[in-house]
Order: structure tokens, then sequence, then C-alpha cells
């Protein structure tokens, strides 16, 4: 096998400019686990990490990277592994990390944890050849998937069905505004509305992602323009009313909007702030049209079981699937930033180790 090697973010910079270095894979504590990985997968947090967050410091020097999977390759001593998981054997990485005792993490709410933290930000990530992580965070992988297709899978699909399901308690024939659908959590939320009952209208950058969703499930999909003539295109495909959940992930330059297109007694959902964090509104509309807006941030780590369950029913021909955009070697990481940051692809970008 080549020499390990990891990829670290020494001081932020621009995407693209984490640097790769060679190193020695610890072995785990207890309750850890020391996986040899075979795929990764970025996300937008590997980007803020290379970048920096303004009023929230990382730990640098830091490997990036949320999303992987690869093989169990020693295990911690006293170390309990979950069902289905064996030394050996092939997993992905749920990449939430909490304490595992707190009254949050114990009635289920980890994300709620006092020392909630995602892989790769608190501690080091998936961004090389070997990763430590809880054996708690270890989950097996669908027999018919690709390692590619399993580190492709957890923070997005996690993401958007604690948004739609948890957050929102989405009902079936109910309307769904996804913004960037082309994006990794987009098309995991087109999926999950159709899975759920509820119609997902989508918003994307480009008519050559337009069709896509409409692969994907999206029953309506509007290419992304002026605000104003977007705000008339959603009154009239839902007959003036508006949509019962906004699927926000976008932030500032689409905030307002999303206030717009909400129905009365409406839920607007919001994980993120691409467009950027700070915004202003006007509180009559929420108001006076009794708009809900819910705030999420990951999600339970048991929902990735629930999911992985309605996968497995139906193995051939499941419900939802992750959607790869583009496959990078590790080598090729630096690249792979730079293609995620350009925001030109459809679904995740990943890494082949």
């Amino acid at each position: 096998m080549a020499e390990p090697f990891r990829f670290r973010v020494n001081q932020h910079g621009p995407a693209g400019s984490p640097v790769r270095e060679p190193f020695a894979p610890a072995d785990p504590k207890p309750g850890w686990v020391k996986l040899e990985l075979k795929a990764m997968a970025l996300n937008r947090l590997d980007l803020w990490t290379t970048e920096g967050i303004p009023g929230y410091p990382l730990p640098l020097p830091l490997t990036p990277g949320c999303d992987g999977a690869g093989t169990l390759e020693a295990v911690g001593e006293g170390t309990i592994l979950p069902p289905g998981v064996a030394l050996g054997g092939s997993v992905m990485i749920a990449p939430g990390l909490s304490c595992g005792v707190c009254p949050a993490c114990s009635r289920g709410d980890d994300m709620l944890c006092p020392t909630y933290g995602v892989l790769g930000q608190v501690c080091d990530g998936t961004a090389a050849t070997h990763v430590l992580v809880p054996a708690a965070n270890l989950l097996p992988i669908p027999g018919n998937w690709t390692f590619e297709q399993a580190a492709a899978f957890p923070l997005v699909f996690l993401t958007a069905w604690e948004m739609l399901v948890h957050k929102c308690a989405l009902r079936p024939g109910e309307t769904v505004l996804v913004w960037g659908g082309g994006s990794g959590v987009g098309s995991a939320a087109i999926q999950l509305v159709k899975a759920l009952g509820g119609t997902a209208l989508a918003v994307v950058g480009s008519e050559a992602k337009a069709m896509q969703c409409w692969d994907l499930g999206a029953e309506h999909v509007i290419v992304r323009g002026e605000m104003k003539a977007l705000v008339g295109k959603v009154r009239e495909l839902t007959g003036k009313r508006g949509v019962d959940v906004v699927f926000e992930h976008t932030g500032a330059a689409t905030w307002t909007t999303s206030l717009s297109v909400c129905a009365r007694g409406g839920r607007i959902v919001t994980c993120g702030a691409t467009t950027g964090r700070e915004t202003t509104f006007d509180l009559r509309a929420l108001f006076a049209k009794q708009i809900q807006i819910r705030g999420s941030y990951m999600g339970r780590r048991e929902h990735l079981w629930t999911l992985l369950s309605l996968i497995q029913r139906n193995p051939t021909n499941p419900p939802f699937h992750p959607v790869i955009d583009r496959v990078f070697d590790l080598a090729e990481y630096p690249e792979a930033q730079r293609h995620l940051e350009a925001g030109n692809g459809f679904g995740k970008v990943v890494c082949r180790i």
C-alpha cells in the first residue's frame, strides 16, 4: 500500500489551499476505531474549514472532510461495535460528534449536545487515507452500494431528513420549494419530498440542471432569474397560495423571497447561509402570514439508521440515493475543492482513495 497521507489546513486560505503531507495513523483509543478510507465526499463545510469561519475559531492544523467510507482496520480496547459492523467490514461514517452521556444525547438529540461538532471541524476528518472516529458513528453500507455512494450519503441525507421530517413534519400532499436543487443537500431533499408524498418545486441556476431535478422527482423546476419573476411563477404553480415549506440553505440572497413564496401558516426551515448569514426582512410578513421559521443543523444520528432501513426494504429500487457529480482521486483534493466552490456541478463531489 502507498504511504498514508492527508491534506491539512495549516492556516486559512482559499479553496484548494490544503497541503498534502505524509502521516502515521494513530491507534484508536477505547470507544474509537480506525478506518482505512476508500472514498470521501466534500461538503460546503470543507470550504468553510479551509477558508475560516468568522467568529468560530477552528483547531488548526486540521484535516477537513465530514463524509467518508472505508474498511474497519482497528478497534480500540473494549469498544462495542454497532449492529452490522465488524472488523474488516465496509462502513460509512455518521459525521456528527457528541458526548453520548448528556441529557440531550440521552434522549436522542445528539445534535443538541453542548459539545456537538462535525468531523473535519472539531477533529481531523476524511481528506486522508485513514481516519479515527467513535465506533458509535459507524453504519454498515448497503450491499449493492459502492464506497463512493456510501461516502456521498450521510451528511446531506441526514440534514435533509432532519429538516423535512423532524423539524417540519412534512405531510403527504404538501408543497416544498427547494432552493439549490442541484446541490448535494438539495438533490437529497427533492428525493425525500417525493418519498414522503410531497410535491417538490426545485430552483436551479441553469437549464442544464433542470432535467436532472425532474429525473429525481421534482414536480416543477424553476431556473433562477429575477426574484420577482420567481415569486410570480411559484404563485402561478400553487394557485396563488404559496408553498407549505421552504427548504432554505442559501441565506441572504434568497431569504426575502422565501418569505414571499411561503403560504399562510407555512414553514421555512434553514440549515445554511452560503450567500451570506445576515439579512433583514419585514416582520409584518412573518406574523401576518403566521409563518414558522425553524433552524436546523445536521440531525439525530438515529435518523441515518431510519434512512438505511428504508433503503434496505427495496435495495434494487430504493426510494432515494446519493447523487454524485464527479469523482476525483484523493491526490486531487485541492482541485475537488475548487470544483465544488465553482458551483457548476449537480450533486456531490467525491474523492476516491
